[in-house]
This record gives C-alpha cells, structure tokens and sequence, in this order.
C-alpha cells in the first residue's frame, strides 16, 4: 500500500514520533523523514539511530517542502509552533498531530492554517510510560486504534489521506467528533492518569517511606503515572471541562464506596465491587 507523501517532518521525536518514523519504514517509505526537535542531542541520536533521515534545530527549515507535518510534542506546544511555521508549509500540505486531546486543540490550530493547508485531527490509541526515542518501536501502533477527528472544515481528499496513512501503519481507523473524542477519552485515559498521579501522592503524604514495601497491586494501578507530567499537565488544562467532569463522579463514586464502609456495609460493597469487575470483563473482552 503506497503512502501518498514525498517528504514527512515530524516535530518532536520521542516515543510517539519516533515509533512513527520507524512504521513508515517498515513498512517500505521511499520518501524522505525530517525530525525536528527541541534538544539537538536528542535529534542527533535519532538520525544516527536510522530513525529520520535529516534532522533540523530550527522549524521553518524543517518544513518546507514537506508533504505532511506531524506534530508530536505535548499539545501545550502546538499553537506556539504553528504560529511559526505558517508561513512556511507549502500549498497542498497537510498538518495533523498524535495528540490525547481534540477540541481545544484543534479551535486553535485550525484558522491558523494557511490556504490551501489542511488539518486533520489524529489520536493513535499507543503508547507506553517511558518517554523517548529509545523506546520507539516500528509495531508500536500495529493492532491499535487510531482515532481521526474531522471537523465541518476537513476537507476530504486530506481525510482521506490521512485515514489510509494510519491504515497502512497497522491501525484501525475510527472516525469521531473532536467533542466525543474529548469526552470518552477524558474518563478512559485522561481520568486513569490523574488518578495515577493522586494516588501516589497520597502515599506519599500518608508515608513515602512506605512506598518501597508496595506490591503489584500498586504497581499495576500506578504505572502510568510513570508518564512525563509536562503531558499530562497540558491535557488536563486543554480538556479541562471533560476532566472535571469525570472527576467529580469518580469523587462520588469514592464518597459512595467511602459510606458503604463506615455504615460497614457488607452487601452494599460487594454489590459495587461485582459491579466493577463486570465492566473490567468488559475491557478484557474488548481487547482480546
């Protein structure tokens, strides 16, 4: 399956962007890749690595003549670097991105694009809890889920494009509304994290001393909160609504499973904790 692109800058190769990079060669790209990024030492090591295949400090170097533009950084970043590129990307370019979060994002970023310039919305379902380009794999998105979020100002031929770009790197394509994507992944992921992140920290305020003692319970639960926080900052200030929402009824549902205890009510908990575990089934079920 051909990919319909000549030249491809990436922008922040990480992970994400790296794993990215490494796809497209694998799976037979003769064009060429450009990363850009913001530690050069970093950028380096990703050329010598085979990763991309030129790299650039600067941004608007780095883009021109790219058929494509992956922005791959934490999505704080994205409209401070499109406001630097505009003018730059080439007629006919399409600028799309890897990032958990949609609405916002994509408010800001769409009237910033140039005429003739298109966006289109993309959230590959992968990833792990370390960051870095020395964890980029060419299966990191093979199996997964690819979320495309069009918006009313898509225009379709990018749509297109960029459906079957992320089909021949091994994803499933589905296609959603920036809001819905939002809303879903703001209770399966965006909740996760910062729930992550608290219960560390509340560890840490009983005794982190104790910490070293943890088990695999903890271990498991937390894992994720092993993820860079300047990422996860920015998701939650860019789906704040969302977050909240999912919040508050992750508060109710602690508050509720809280009185169940101090009234020591037995059956009351089971009952809550059968439920939970019929929709972790759930999850397995879906996966498998």
């Amino acid at each position: 399956m051909d990919i319909d692109f000549k030249k491809i800058t990436i922008i922040g190769v990480g992970l994400i962007g790296g794993s990215f990079a490494l796809s497209l060669k694998k799976r037979g790209f003769k064009g060429k890749i450009t990363g850009i990024g913001r530690r050069k030492e970093n950028i380096v090591r990703a050329v010598g690595k085979g990763i991309v295949d030129e790299y650039y400090a600067g941004f608007s170097k780095g883009i021109r003549d790219a058929d494509l533009i992956v922005l791959s950084t934490p999505v704080g970043q994205f409209q401070g670097i499109t406001e630097i590129i505009r003018k730059d990307i080439k007629k006919g370019a399409i600028v799309t991105d890897v990032g958990s979060v949609k609405a916002e994002v994509i408010k800001r970023l769409e009237p910033l694009m140039p005429e003739g310039v298109s966006f289109v919305g993309s959230h590959p379902i992968a990833g792990k809890e370390k960051s870095g380009i020395d964890y980029a794999s060419p299966e990191l998105f093979s199996g997964s889920r690819c979320i495309i979020t069009p918006t009313p100002n898509t225009e379709k031929e990018s749509l297109e494009k960029i459906l079957h770009l992320w089909n021949v790197l091994g994803c499933r394509t589905i296609v959603m509304t920036p809001e819905e994507h939002d809303w879903i992944f703001a209770a399966i992921s965006h909740l996760p994290h910062v729930i992550a992140y608290a219960l560390i920290n509340t560890v840490i305020d009983l005794n982190e001393n104790i910490l070293p003692h943890s088990g695999p319970s903890l271990r498991d639960m937390t894992r994720i909160a092993l993820s860079p926080p300047e990422l996860w900052r920015d998701i939650c200030f860019y789906n704040k609504e969302d977050v909240l929402k999912s919040l508050n009824c992750f508060a109710s549902s602690i508050l509720r499973i809280k009185g169940l205890i101090e009234n020591a009510d037995l059956d009351g908990l089971e009952k809550e904790f059968h439920k939970a575990r019929a929709g972790r089934r759930l999850i397995e079920k879906a996966a498998s």
